[in-house]
């Protein structure tokens, strides 16, 4: 009995919580398509959205990327999905090296809603909401697993009808 109370404590300390308590009560669920469409209304609101990093620029306001937007699971990790909810942008106020906030990698951000920026992307002018960020967490690259199915044993095969009594 002991054991599985070890290991349950053991469980508990080893979740990650991405979202400080003092923001739990304050974020909302709002979408990024809700925001497109009455920006004024959800200004200054608290959202956490995640996804994927498309590009990032240093200026001189601090560090702006702009991130293609997924569901979040339950540990608030972008799900591996090609579901999209849009695209939107992220102000840091200070300095991350887009080196390492690279095309591709995995985000979630707890932010205020800024408001709508209108920016190219193709042929049309797409409204980017702009987040100011609160707290952000990249997350590790996932490992990919290759399982490999030999037809050989790694010990010697001897036949089963040797052993049979």
């Amino acid at each position: 009995m002991r054991i599985y109370i070890i290991i349950f404590i053991l469980c508990l300390f080893s979740c990650t919580q991405i979202v400080p308590s003092e923001l739990k009560q304050k974020i909302k669920d709002i979408s990024i398509y809700e925001v497109q469409k009455n920006p004024e209304i959800f200004k200054s609101k608290v959202v956490m959205w995640g996804g994927k990093i498309l590009k990032g620029i240093n200026k001189k306001e601090g560090t702006l990327l702009e991130i293609l937007a997924l569901p979040l699971d339950r540990q608030g990790r972008p799900k591996q999905t090609d579901e999209s909810e849009g695209r939107f942008l992220i102000l840091y106020d200070g300095y991350l090296d887009v080196a390492i906030y690279s095309q591709g990698r995995e985000i979630t951000v707890i932010g205020e809603i800024e408001g709508i920026k209108k920016l190219p992307l193709g042929e049309i002018e797409y409204p980017y909401p702009i987040l100011k960020v609160r707290k952000i967490h990249l997350w590790k690259p996932q490992q990919k697993t290759i399982k490999i199915y030999h037809h050989w044993f790694p010990y010697p095969y001897y036949p089963w009808w040797l052993y049979y009594p």
